[in-house]
């Protein structure tokens, strides 16, 4: 584990030569209208904001984020006055909201980002039916996507002009893909850094999307001094896209370098991770306790745990189909072994998460009836958004099933290890980025195979408690190795390199 004083102490150094401000679309804090019509401040959700957290309470920058809902424009007066001190305890950041027109952003987010994007770079589409790249499209990236981009720049630029030095801009993800570019050709003295959450697929699957799309995204990225994704892959496939799709560079591809107009950008891997001490915290909070003496009475002899944001590259219904195939193969299983499915509903105004949620209540209440009676349910679902339920039921797994299709990483995959209290066996699929990491100890299993993911289940409840036990031990070390502040300070390394 990274030592936190050294963390702070290269913060510092950092800070003093130049200012940070940090952009992505989610911010710190969100603002919810309250019944009597006041904005009330509550910390935002996301990996980019857990990632940030301690820093966030340690030093003090900008933040830059969308006015996600009413509240927000509210706080901001509708973009008149864009600054703003974090009202949370212990924040000592400045927030910065970006205000544009209701339907602009609808377009950036539920026509751009998420259903084209997210889905191309998750690789889930089916390509003889979807996507359809019609009219919609073209204007949500004209009218939409741009926009809101040149709007996070203009942020960003007039932040930087009110600073004695040129900043360190961090950006974040699929949503800010044309923010570097924008950003470089007006503060071009600037150390400009952005980070990838989501997978980075091949250059074949980028020709899925219009042509000009897709080099506009690798133009602007290519502005960028540091580049990092999740995955040593992700960053091949990155240089591969760009050399498909963007004249005149000189790639290394062994030193992970690309050239272009005279301008060097680094490409990493920087493989996000968790908080162990505030996960373990929470874990052994009051209310944590209370959640987990609730959950023990819907635990079996043997129990399975998921926990999942309800999305299809999360691949839970195969993982039920999986688990259904375990009652049908091994009967003598029925009336000992749960499954306990703690599940987040996403996205719900999109119409493709609709859908799938809808198919895993279908196969949750199939799986149910088929095989359960008054006595014993296979399955217990808990559909709902708390984080400190789902902590509590990972302390109670003895299999822990994380068999997503394509993922840039998975954190629930390092949560379950630091919080278990049984040695639980971690089932992982390969296809996900935290594969690579935790592979020395987990299950592996292919996101498609449902009798192979089928067999793991089977070898992780059956398997030694000796075996267990140095399984679970050492995907705790690793996770301990490569917390979040181990993440923090590789880049902030790199980026203290470029000063």
């Amino acid at each position: 584990m990274a030592e936190l004083a050294g963390l702070n102490e290269l913060y510092s150094a950092v800070f003093a030569k130049r200012p940070l401000i940090l952009a992505s679309n989610r911010g710190p804090v969100e603002h919810q209208m309250s019944n009597d019509g006041r904005p009330e401040a509550r910390r935002g959700s996301g990996s980019v904001v857990t990632a940030f957290s301690s820093l966030a309470q340690t030093h003090e920058f900008t933040w830059v984020a969308s006015a996600m809902g009413e509240g927000d424009r509210v706080v901001s007066n509708n973009g008149q006055d864009p600054h703003l001190k974090s009202p949370l305890p212990g924040h000592k950041i400045n927030l910065r909201y970006v205000v544009t027109p209701r339907r602009v952003y609808h377009k950036y987010y539920n026509i751009l980002c998420n259903p084209l994007l997210w889905f191309l770079q998750h690789y889930m589409w089916n390509p003889p039916y979807n996507p359809n790249v019609e009219a919609a499209v073209h204007d949500a990236w004209e009218g939409g996507y741009i926009p809101v981009n040149q709007a996070f720049a203009n942020s960003v630029i007039e932040e930087a002009r009110c600073a004695e030095q040129a900043p360190i801009v961090i950006g974040h993800d699929y949503h800010l893909y044309l923010m570097p570019e924008l950003v470089r050709q007006e503060v071009p003295d600037a150390i400009i850094q952005h980070f990838i959450h989501i997978p980075w697929p091949t250059p074949q699957y980028w020709h899925m999307i219009p042509h000009y799309i897709t080099r506009r995204i690798c133009e602007s990225l290519c502005a960028t001094d540091l580049l990092g994704f999740q995955t040593l892959g992700d960053t091949r496939s990155f240089l591969d896209t760009v050399d498909e799709f963007v004249p005149d560079v000189a790639i290394d591809r062994n030193g992970l370098t690309i050239q272009r107009n005279g301008h060097t950008t680094t490409v990493k891997a920087y493989p996000i991770s968790i908080n162990v001490e505030e996960v373990q915290r929470i874990a052994n909070s009051p209310r944590a306790l209370d959640y987990e003496s609730r959950l023990e009475p819907d635990t079996g002899e043997v129990t399975i745990v998921r926990i999942d944001r309800a999305e299809p590259n999360k691949n839970i219904v195969r993982g039920f189909r999986a688990y259904e195939l375990l009652l049908n193969r091994y009967p003598d299983l029925k009336g000992k072994v749960k499954f306990l499915a703690f599940l987040v509903p996403s996205r719900t105004h999109i119409r493709q998460y609709q859908r799938y949620m809808d198919e895993i209540q279908q196969v949750i209440q199939q799986i149910n009836n088929n095989h359960g009676n008054d006595q014993w349910q296979p399955i217990v679902p808990y559909i709902e958004n708390n984080y400190t339920q789902a902590i509590a039921g990972m302390k109670l797994y003895d299999a822990l099933l994380v068999n997503t299709i394509i993922e840039g990483m998975n954190l629930v995959a390092k949560e379950g290890p630091v919080v278990n209290n049984k040695d639980g066996v971690l089932v992982l699929s390969q296809s996900s980025g935290v594969y690579p990491q935790l592979a020395h100890s987990a299950l592996g299993v292919s996101p498609t195979d449902i009798e192979g993911t089928m067999e793991a289940m089977y070898q992780a409840i059956t398997m030694s408690a000796e075996e267990r036990k140095d399984r679970a031990s050492r995907l705790l070390e690793s996770v301990y190795k490569e917390d979040i502040s181990n993440w923090l300070l590789l880049q902030m390394q790199d980026i203290s390199q470029l000063l």
